[in-house]
This record gives C-alpha cells, sequence and structure tokens, in this order.
C-alpha cells in the first residue's frame, strides 16, 4: 500500500510539474506510517524531532497536496481542527468520536450500509458518497 501511495504522489506531482523534494519524501512516510487521524500540528510535531528544517507551512501545503492526489482525506470532527486521514480505495468506514478526550475510533458496520443504501432507494435517491460520525463518550472517558 505504501509503495502504491508513494507511486501516485509522484505522479501527481509530476503533473503538476512541482519538484519531487526530500522533505515531502519525509512528510509522506511519516504520514503512512501513521494509523491516527493527523492534524497538521500533530504530524509537524512528530516530523520536528527528527527533521528541525521542515516547517509548519511545508507540513500544511504538503497535506494539502495529499488530499489533492487522492491519498488523503481532510476531516473535520467539530473541534476546529482538520485532520487527514489515509483514501484506501474501495474502503469505507465511518468514525466514533469522543467529545472529551478527542479520541477517533473507526469503525464498520454491513447492516448501518445496508440502511442507508434502502433508505435512500425508497426516497428514489442515489448515495454518491457519504460520511457517518457519532459523537459521544468513549469507553475510555466513561470509566
Amino acid at each position: 500500500m505504501k509503495r502504491a501511495k508513494k507511486k501516485i504522489f509522484a505522479d501527481f506531482i509530476a503533473q503538476r510539474g512541482l519538484k519531487s523534494t526530500k522533505q515531502r519524501d519525509i512528510i509522506l512516510d511519516s504520514f503512512l506510517s501513521s494509523d491516527r487521524h493527523l492534524s497538521i500540528e500533530e504530524l509537524y510535531l512528530k516530523l520536528r524531532a527528527k527533521h528541525s528544517n521542515i516547517g509548519y507551512a511545508t507540513v500544511y501545503r504538503t497535506l494539502k497536496l495529499f488530499a489533492e492526489a487522492g491519498i488523503a482525506r481532510e476531516m473535520e470532527f467539530g473541534d476546529g481542527q482538520t485532520r487527514y486521514e489515509h483514501v484506501v480505495e474501495g474502503e469505507h468506514h465511518d468514525h466514533l468520536v469522543c467529545t472529551r478526550c478527542g479520541s477517533i475510533e473507526e469503525f464498520e458496520n454491513q447492516t448501518i450500509e445496508d440502511l442507508q443504501t434502502q433508505v435512500a432507494a425508497d426516497r428514489g435517491f442515489l448515495i454518491e458518497r457519504h460520511r457517518l460520525e457519532l459523537y459521544g463518550v468513549c469507553g475510555k472517558c466513561r470509566s
């Protein structure tokens, strides 16, 4: 998966006439190695420890490029921060968002997917895309 996404990004950069840079490669590796929904700030702080020459603006612009290239998706969970998650072709998941600690858990449920499809079909509606986010308090915070 990593190799395919790197190829997609390299092709995207070339098509746009942009330079392939070491900094973009480092940011891409770090983003792809994360299994979390990262904010710009979180990724910047993660990178800063080893790569002090990578600035916040570079991380910001590079994440925007990842989204344009289709390898990342911008997500907003009501806390004022844009987060980025990996895009996996053909995969769909939804989110549980804790309103206390901010944790985000992905889940898949075929019954929910089938119900959404049925509700849309009953109304003659064709779904192009959708997003389900459930907000509440996670098990750790409830303990």
